[in-house]
């Protein structure tokens, strides 16, 4: 058997059903209105940046000419605030018709002649987050009925203003509601979110067989702060985390805030970094039309994507903290490789940390080295200390690939990843090749 049906099946054994669409087999990418622009609807006087159909055309234009849809970001996802405060005469939703003159399905349309796709925004609520109409359990089918007629590709299902009944109803019912149309929807649930994010109040199990991604913490807000709660609480529920995650069923840590004012430039890289081990869908919510060059760089990173988008789906793992403040993350990939991130949690100046390969538990071999910030390329035995610095709040990531044999070891079932000799456990799973 050769090293890509081996790989395969081992994803496979670990993988739960998913969500039968056939959609985000590797973690969806676009661009999301929140963080950035929240509920602003004052068009008159805040025309460039209310929530309005000119905002996501400029959106979608930035997308289509400045190099973002090659890279995969084709999601231009509409948030709360967009329709009206009541239903029309046939009981749909329906957008405000000054901020959205050409309606949705205009809109999509538009997306759609430019490679683009369009997502949009409901909650299980009899309202919104933001007091606009919800979708109420009888107002489930009739509301996925509606999307698919406006040609939406993707739809963001919220839970304000419901109880944990309505939602044990009700995102099942739209997860069958959504295929019912005929129409391929991608499905982001924020259910887990409401729920406190883990067992036993949450089942990862059912929700991989609902939803192509959900929220499971808070909303992110620009600022560092935000950003390490959400690294933290992800990491340190990596054991019930990081096996749920998969091909069509992704944990969402929520929005980029690279390009915004909360961020310096090594947190930002930080952020990019983590949520590509995380295998997290990658939503920027910033003003691409002015975004900085050094944003744009960090989020156009070839090398990074490709780590995030890898065909595996394995979602990483945190394998080491230090006194010293220095954490490292691992995620294995396709193609004989992996990648580490080396994180400074401290705030002084630069750590130069010291290690080897053997020491972060690759076996013995030499292998391929890449910084995917710098691009610079090395050859590294696995017994070879070598020394990294990483500056405060910051990261240095690592690409690798073997330069020799291949090695292989088992994955649990809850994820973890063991020597060659626990193959003879009762709960190893076939071999994924490093």
């Amino acid at each position: 058997m050769n090293l890509a049906v081996l790989v395969f099946a081992s994803a496979a054994t670990l993988t739960t059903f998913a969500l039968d669409n056939g959609l985000m087999r590797t973690p969806p990418m676009g661009w999301l209105a929140w963080e950035r622009y929240r509920c602003d609807i004052d068009c008159e006087h805040d025309p460039k940046n209310c929530i309005s159909e000119n905002l996501f055309i400029d959106m979608a234009d930035r997308l289509f000419e400045d190099g973002w849809k090659e890279l995969g970001y084709v999601y231009v996802n509409i948030d709360d605030c967009w329709s009206l405060k009541t239903r029309d005469k046939q009981g749909r939703l329906q957008p405000d018709p000054k901020r959205f003159p050409g309606g949705i399905r205009k809109l999509s349309r538009y997306m759609h002649d430019r490679g683009l796709k369009l997502g949009i925004y409901g909650d299980m609520g009899n309202y919104t987050c933001m007091g606009y109409p919800g979708t109420p359990l009888d107002k489930i089918a009739v509301d996925a009925q509606t999307f698919a007629d406006w040609e939406v590709d993707m739809f963001k299902f919220d839970g304000c203003y419901s109880n944990a009944t309505d939602q044990e109803q009700g995102y099942p019912l739209m997860s069958k509601a959504l295929n019912a149309t005929g129409r391929p929807i991608g499905y982001s649930c924020s259910w887990p979110a409401y729920q406190g994010g883990l067992p036993p109040k949450v089942n990862y199990t059912q929700l991989g067989q609902l939803c192509n991604l959900w929220r499971n913490y808070g909303d992110i807000q620009d600022s560092w702060d935000s950003v390490l709660s959400i690294i933290d609480w992800v990491f340190e529920n990596q054991d019930v985390l990081t096996p749920a995650a998969g091909p069509g069923r992704w944990n969402d840590p929520d929005m980029l805030i690279v390009g915004n004012f909360g961020l310096s430039k090594d947190q930002s890289r930080t952020q990019m970094a983590l949520w590509a081990i995380m295998a997290a869908p990658l939503f920027m919510s910033t003003d691409l039309r002015v975004i900085s060059g050094e944003a744009r760089s960090i989020l156009q990173n070839k090398m990074i994507i490709g780590i995030n988008q890898d065909v595996l789906g394995f979602q990483g793992r945190r394998i080491l903290k230090e006194k010293s403040g220095i954490e490292v993350f691992w995620r294995p990939l396709s193609n004989n490789a992996s990648a580490l991130v080396f994180f400074s949690r401290r705030t002084d100046m630069p750590y130069r940390y010291k290690t080897s390969l053997s020491k972060l538990n690759y076996t013995a071999d030499s292998y391929k080295v890449t910084d995917v910030f710098t691009g610079k390329t090395d050859i590294l035995k696995d017994s070879t200390d070598f020394v990294v610095s990483v500056n405060p709040t910051g990261v240095v990531m690592w690409y690798i690939s073997a330069a020799g044999k291949l090695r292989f070891h088992h994955l649990s079932r809850d994820g973890k990843l063991h020597g060659p000799a626990y193959a003879a456990k009762e709960n190893a799973i076939p071999p994924v090749f490093l």
